[in-house]
């Protein structure tokens, strides 16, 4: 048990839930993967190069047809647009800057909100990372809701509660009602001008919230700050180390690209800020919100942003405010995470249609009404592309195989690149296996989650296993 919150650091490449310093052994099915999936690129690659008349072959059938000559024009046109919004959000990814810390005498008042459920001792090192942060304790409130949880998430709440004392507030819910009704709660007793939100199984630096609050103090319209998310169990379980990679990209690159039109489009749960007006002037609504007659119970970070959004506020990227995170170590939990997440979108799509061709807000609405394109463009396209990629299978499997791993390497060069770039190069090549594992294993997640996006459940939390 940690009594000296000076001794609390967090080794973002570590795996265990403690965020303790420990070597681990050299994964060696790591390496396997890695090896692997370069000997299917090399083959694919080769198999391309020999196979050139035949691709040629195919090109010309498809054109010889006027179903053919469609597709093409309907390829090129949106092959055109993606490439194009690619070099766009490189133009604003480059002309983005996070927000420096304030001075601690401009910091706004903060209230910390930690729904669990459970979560286990996981719980104890995110309330005490939260508390060794570097802000003025008098400015910090921290609160820890318990969700009805059914394993010893209370007993660890209780335990950073004899530690930190009148620094943190633990309340219990008498039933599991969901996340949302969590920071429902504690939204309602918090007192700070900011509310910032961290899932129960983060921890952050120690200069991570000061950071994520600083653009409220810069930026009068700022409604919603992003906090940085990547993978804190990413030694041991492949599936963390390819997800690290991503998040790094979806993070680093995509949402700072959008903070650039201050229109981040989700505030991730892991970490996210929120100016305190703003959510009372949506609360009702998020609260009660419903999707085809049911409550939503899931999507409520993507709701909220969505909903600050359409009050005409900016939403930003915080690069320099990081949370760790732990994220599914089985397939089974990953597809799982997925679908929630794609149900979220197909939903929170159908609810921005409805005002982001409005006069929602002062200034330019181009950029925000882009990235709401781009989103509905992946969301209608996933079925034709499903079908195509069917059709292709059965007619041409060799074609389809090795194409499709060669376009694999193509693509995911440049996220390998990026990671490489400002992290370890070593760890850079798991954007192609990630790439594989999503072209071949979770293809499926966006049609499905379009065709169950009234159904509701968290899917991922079941009772802990640290």
């Amino acid at each position: 048990m940690r009594s000296d919150l000076k001794n609390f650091e967090i080794e973002p490449t570590e795996t265990n839930t403690s965020a303790s310093t420990i070597k681990e052994p050299k994964n060696i099915w790591g390496i396997v993967v890695l090896l692997s999936t370069f000997i299917l690129m090399i083959g694919a690659a080769f198999l391309v190069f020999n196979l050139q008349s035949d691709f040629s072959a195919y090109n010309m059938e498809r054109m010889s047809t006027t179903w053919g000559l469609i597709f093409v024009i309907i390829a090129g046109a949106l092959f055109l647009y993606r490439a194009g919004f690619f070099i766009y959000n490189l133009y604003l990814y480059f002309r983005y800057k996070p927000v420096k810390s304030v001075t601690d005498e401009e910091l706004p008042t903060s209230t910390v909100i930690v729904p669990a459920y459970n979560e286990g001792r996981q719980v104890y090192d995110t309330l005490m990372s939260l508390a060794a942060s570097d802000f003025p304790k008098e400015k910090l409130q921290l609160l820890a809701i318990d969700d009805g949880s059914k394993d010893d998430t209370w007993h660890w709440m209780q335990e950073a509660r004899k530690i930190l004392g009148d620094r943190v507030a633990i309340y219990q819910q008498p039933e599991n009602k969901g996340k949302r009704h969590a920071l429902y709660r504690g939204f309602n007793l918090g007192t700070g001008d900011v509310f910032v939100t961290v899932d129960s199984d983060s921890v952050v630096k120690p200069d991570t919230l000061r950071n994520l609050v600083s653009p409220f103090v810069v930026n009068e319209k700022c409604g919603a700050v992003a906090g940085n998310i990547r993978v804190l169990n990413n030694k041991k379980a492949l599936l963390p180390k390819m997800l690290n990679v991503s998040f790094v990209l979806s993070f680093e690159f995509v949402r700072s690209a959008e903070s650039t039109l201050e229109s981040v489009l989700c505030t991730p749960g892991a970490l996210a800020a929120y100016r305190r007006t703003s959510v009372f002037e949506c609360l009702p609504q998020w609260i009660n919100q419903t999707f085809m007659g049911k409550p939503s119970d899931i999507g409520e970070d993507r709701a909220m942003t969505n909903m600050i959004l359409k009050q005409g506020k900016h939403v930003l990227f915080q690069r320099n405010a990081y949370a760790y995170t732990n994220v599914p170590e089985k397939y089974k939990g990953l597809y799982k995470m997925f679908i929630r997440w794609g149900r979220s979108n197909v939903r929170e799509n159908i609810v921005m249609s409805k005002y982001v061709f409005s006069n929602f807000r002062e200034g330019s609405k181009i950029g925000t009404r882009l990235l709401f394109v781009n989103q509905f463009l992946k969301i209608i396209m996933s079925y034709p592309l499903i079908f195509l990629m069917l059709f292709f299978v059965i007619s041409h499997p060799i074609l389809f195989v090795s194409s499709t791993l060669l376009s694999i390497f193509i693509l995911s060069s440049f996220p390998a690149l990026f990671y490489a770039k400002k992290y370890k190069s070593t760890e850079s090549f798991w954007a192609y296996s990630y790439s594989i594992l999503y072209t071949f294993g979770l293809f499926w997640i966006t049609p499905y989650a379009i065709a169950t996006a009234s159904k509701s459940g968290w899917l991922t939390r079941e009772l802990s296993q640290k």
